[in-house]
């Protein structure tokens, strides 16, 4: 049956600002960029060392089912794991990246920091609670 996920969407505006900020400010990977006659540019990055890749898709919104930037996402929003996320916070803020919250929300499920990437999609930082055994790759 179905494996793994490998592929994901993430609906951008221009693919090379997109590709700027997740390989620049937050550090990923650019995994693919090929264009074949008659079809979309396929622009793909990740979290180094993660099998899992954003697929960078040229579009826009005719009705945005996004929350707007500074609101709660309600769920719709992609959570990337780290193993700090007060000192990624800082890193990020120091690459422009502003954040919903002034500072790491702390919560029972482990600490978080929510932002949105410059199309307006909603991503996070998030450190397990201690009580989870996942660890980051380093």
């Amino acid at each position: 049956m179905i494996g793994k996920a490998t592929h994901v969407p993430i609906v951008v505006r221009d693919q090379d600002n997109a590709l700027e900020f997740y390989t620049q400010v937050l550090g990923f990977e650019k995994r693919q960029d090929y264009q074949q006659p008659g079809r979309p540019r396929w622009l793909t990055v990740a979290p180094r060392g993660q099998e899992l890749e954003l697929i960078l898709v040229k579009g826009d919104y005719v009705v945005d089912p996004r929350a707007p930037r500074m609101a709660d996402s309600g769920g719709n929003h992609w959570v990337f794991l780290t193993n700090d996320c007060r000192k990624d916070l800082e890193t990020l803020k120091a690459r422009g990246v502003k954040f919903k919250d002034p500072e790491p929300v702390d919560a029972s499920y482990g600490i978080a920091g929510y932002f949105t990437d410059p199309d307006g999609n909603h991503l996070s930082m998030l450190q397990p609670a201690q009580k989870t055994a996942w660890k980051a790759e380093a």
